[in-house]
Formats: structure tokens, sequence, C-alpha cells
């Protein structure tokens, strides 16, 4: 008698998610000639299709749709009991912050590494703009955070370094303006004020047109031809053109991207989670 593989039952649920053999391929790493043995090996297995075929892909049959849930509780219970198996025996709270928008995608995906490696450990975590996240660390109300800074303090770790600069849109020139638009952060924190002591240096009259919480409404405001802005390099879009020197502009600082941590945190669990978002960072 067959019996249901688990390499095929993971296989199914990626091709049923994507909705094509193709995508699920890719997905999982795998030719698309071997994901289709693989799904042809399970129909084998249960002796029906789990597919109707179309020509835009694949949806689930009567049968996929009562293997559908199967599979999930099956795959989930051995990834479950895996992760239990393989664990170092952390266990604990770790309260925890990132910023919303530097980094926002590839921090998240630390974290459910981190969650899925470390099941007995509780995260707490906290996403928002990151001005406050140095005082939450000094008052004992977070364990550990990851945020920028223009000059790193004892406490904080150097995890990647990004020069700023001004930038513009590239459809739009506003420097023949007389009074030139800016787009700036609208909270107190060391961008703004590294932006505006930019402008005060270079002598030209501005006025703040757009002000946002995020790197995100600056990048909008900016592409949109509305206002310049002082942004990270990183955070140059094809739409957008630096300002330097001869444009009028002077030199900007570095910001550097670090790991704050406090004294009262569980240091096993600190050390754990701050050593693989430095790994990240550096691959």
């Amino acid at each position: 008698m067959s019996n249901l593989d688990s390499d095929l039952l993971r296989t199914f649920l990626m091709v049923a998610a994507t909705g094509s053999i193709t995508e699920g391929a890719r997905v999982i790493g795998r030719s698309q000639s071997a994901t289709s043995l693989q799904i042809m090996r399970l129909e084998d297995v249960v002796g029906r299709p789990v597919f109707d075929r179309t020509g835009r892909g694949v949806s689930l049959s009567e049968t996929g749709e009562r293997l559908l849930p199967v599979a999930r509780e099956v795959i989930g219970r051995l990834d479950g009991a895996l992760r239990e198996i393989t664990s170092d025996g952390l266990r604990g709270r770790l309260r925890l912050a990132i910023p919303d928008d530097h980094g926002q995608v590839k921090l998240a995906a630390i974290l459910g590494a981190f969650a899925q490696s470390h099941p007995q450990v509780e995260l707490e975590v906290t996403c928002s703009i990151s001005t406050e996240f140095p005082e939450m660390i000094a008052k004992g109300q977070l364990d550990l955070a990851v945020y920028e800074v223009e000059t790193p303090q004892a406490f904080e770790e150097v995890i990647h370094e990004d020069p700023t600069c001004w930038v513009g849109a590239k459809h739009q020139s506003l420097l023949e303006n007389e009074v030139m638009p800016v787009a700036l952060f609208d909270r107190a924190c060391w961008w703004r004020d590294a932006a505006i002591a930019a402008l005060e240096r270079s002598g030209r009259p501005y006025r703040i047109v757009f002000s946002s919480q995020s790197v995100a409404g600056v990048t909008a405001a900016v592409e949109a031809g509305i206002a310049i802005g002082l942004l990270g390099r990183s955070s140059i879009s094809s739409q957008m053109q630096e300002l330097g020197k001869k444009d009028g502009f002077g030199g900007t600082p570095v910001s550097r991207l670090v790991i704050g941590t406090s004294e009262g945190g569980d240091k096993d669990l600190v050390a754990t989670m701050s050593e693989a978002i430095r790994m990240a960072f550096k691959s």
C-alpha cells in the first residue's frame, strides 16, 4: 500500500498556494518538470487528480480540496515537532522595536525566522517611528531596538551605513525656484535637523512644503516633483536624481543603522537576536 510522503504534501501545498506549477516550482527551488512529477506521484498515491488544469494554471479539484486541510495539519505538526526537538532551550520574553521604514521587510523576515527557530521565546515587537527608541531603551521599556543615528552611543552597535544626499525628481527640476520647496520628516530627529542645517549653510531660501513621518512619504513627495528631500543613498529610486555640489548642495552626514540594547534585558535572548540581525545585514 502506498503512503503519503511529506515532501509530496509540501509541493502540493506550494502549488495550491501559488495556483501554478511553474510558480510553485520557483518558490520551492525545483524545476517545473520535477515539480510536475511530484504532483503526478501524489495523484498516483491518492488515485485521483488533486488539481484541475486550466489555461491560466491549476485549481484544486474536489480531492485536492479534501486533501488541503490534512496536508496543512500534517506539515504544521512535522515542522512544529522539528522546532521543538532542535530548539536550543532559549525561552523567555524579548521586547524589541524595529523602524517602520528602513529595512522593514528584511527585519520582519528575521523576526519570523527567529520565532520559528526559538518557539519558546515570546516576542513583543514594536514597529513605529524610531526617534523614541533610544529613550525607551534608556527607561528599560525595550530590551533591543534597531534604528538610525548620526553618531552612535556606547550602547549602540553599527550594523549598516548609508550616506545621505539631497535628491529631486528626474522629470522636474526645482533648482531654478527662487524659494526651494523641501520635504522633511515631521518629527524631531537628526534627519530633520541635518537637512535644515545643510539648507542654512547653503544660504538658499527654502520653504518646507511637505512633512512626513516616514521615508516613504518623503520619497513620494520627491518623485512627484513637489520638493527636494534628504534621503539615504539606498533609498534613491530610478525616478530620482542626486543633487550635489554642482547644484549648490554641500556634504551631508552618514546615516548609521544601529542595534541598541538595554542592560536589563535577558542577555542570552538579546545576544541571539542581535547576532541574527547582524548576520542578515552583513549578507
